[in-house]
């Protein structure tokens, strides 16, 4: 709280870190460092200077859109971190959700009928079956906290810019070509 992440939990600040060390294995060992460039910025700007920039600045929502948090606006790194994590959210819960036969109303099918189960295992889904999925999984979610009293498990918002992110740790992570990034 006293940083600003009132959402940051201990599994997220791991999966945040855990992070940071696939950038070296994902990016910079591989050798992608141009797509990433191309989705997340520039991560040769000075993090110092950008850390110490985000923290001096009053709170704002002008990070909304593009980042999935106000802290991975501070820079591409953490902009990374922060996907990453948020990645790894998404498939553990949609694992989770589809091992207890959680059911929620993702979208039709293609002759219009509901398809009304996470039944899929999000290891071998593209981002876009994972996403599909996580929308509304998360509104249910939320929903099921609010009706207890509670803020919502996931308030965040996962717009085009961000899921263009999502899908590119998602190639990286299953070893495909990124043409997202293109």
């Amino acid at each position: 709280d006293a940083m600003g992440e009132p959402y940051r939990t201990l599994l997220g600040h791991l999966r945040h870190e855990v992070g940071h060390w696939y950038f070296v294995v994902l990016v910079e060992r591989a050798g992608r460092q141009a797509g990433f460039r191309a989705v997340f910025g520039d991560e040769r700007a000075d993090y110092a200077q950008a850390l110490q920039a985000h923290y001096a600045r009053p709170p704002s929502d002008d990070w909304r859109g593009a980042y999935i948090s106000a802290y991975a606006a501070a820079h591409p790194h953490e902009d990374w971190a922060e996907c990453f994590a948020h990645y790894l959210h998404m498939v553990d819960s949609l694992e989770m959700a589809a091992s207890f036969g959680l059911r929620t109303r993702p979208r039709l099918d293609r002759d219009g009928a509901l398809e009304s189960e996470v039944d899929f295992s999000p290891y071998r889904a593209s981002m876009d079956e994972i996403l599909q999925a996580w929308t509304p999984l998360t509104v249910a979610m939320n929903a099921m906290n609010r009706c207890m009293g509670m803020p919502d498990l996931y308030p965040f918002v996962l717009s085009p810019a961000v899921a263009r992110k999502l899908g590119f740790i998602h190639e990286l992570v299953h070893d495909r070509p990124t043409t997202r990034a293109n």
